[in-house]
């Protein structure tokens, strides 16, 4: 890779972190691409150049963040794990993206998940919640986890409790500390997990 094209890589992931603080502090609607420019530290048409408008810039900032989350979960999938274990993981990296990275989560809550471009971005999100759903099924081939509950509405349910604590803090609405967000991670996989087991004496303590 020239020395040219890792200047404009750097450049990008510049202005897409900048944008992520600027909607974060100011709200997509409310703030001006000359807002981004200056919390970037450049130009105001550089901004233009390489994403060309601020919706363009609000799709990057999904399609990384969704495309780093999906291959995150699928190297989960791929794990020679019990189910259990792989719900517990999945919850896990979901929830600690908000101890990583809060304001990502606040843009992602506040503007994508409420606007029209969760209708656009709805084929990457349904792809997460069918990785979701091949771990519960997995878990029922493979008698660890109840095959008369529907896996679909199981899916649903755990995507479902993850968004909506996200959403939570995202919003102020529950507490974030560092103490939170492991109650967070633990009541997610035990309820997930301990729910679907086959033994329920041997749900996750």
């Amino acid at each position: 890779m020239g020395e040219g094209s890792t200047i404009q890589q750097e450049r990008r992931r510049q202005i897409l972190q900048a944008a992520v603080r600027v909607f974060a502090r100011k709200g997509y609607h409310t703030c001006r691409v000359s807002d981004i420019a200056a919390e970037a530290g450049v130009a105001y048409g550089l901004v233009y150049h390489y994403y060309g408008s601020k919706d363009a810039l609000l799709e990057a900032i999904f399609e990384g963040t969704w495309g780093a989350m999906l291959a995150t979960i699928s190297s989960v999938e791929q794990l020679d794990e019990p189910a259990g274990e792989q719900i517990r993981k999945v919850t896990e990296i979901v929830l600690r993206t908000w101890k990583r990275d809060p304001d990502l989560v606040r843009v992602l809550v506040r503007e994508v998940t409420r606007s029209a471009q969760l209708e656009r971005e709805s084929d990457a999100i349904d792809l997460a919640f069918r990785a979701l759903q091949r771990i519960i099924e997995r878990g029922q081939e493979d008698g660890e986890l109840r095959a008369d509950l529907d896996s679909r509405l199981a899916a649903t349910i755990w995507y479902g409790a993850l968004e909506e604590i996200l959403t939570g803090w995202a919003l102020g609405q529950l507490p974030d500390g560092d103490e939170d967000v492991e109650r967070a991670e633990r009541a997610v996989a035990e309820i997930v997990a301990g729910g679907l087991a086959t033994d329920l004496a041997a749900a996750p303590a």
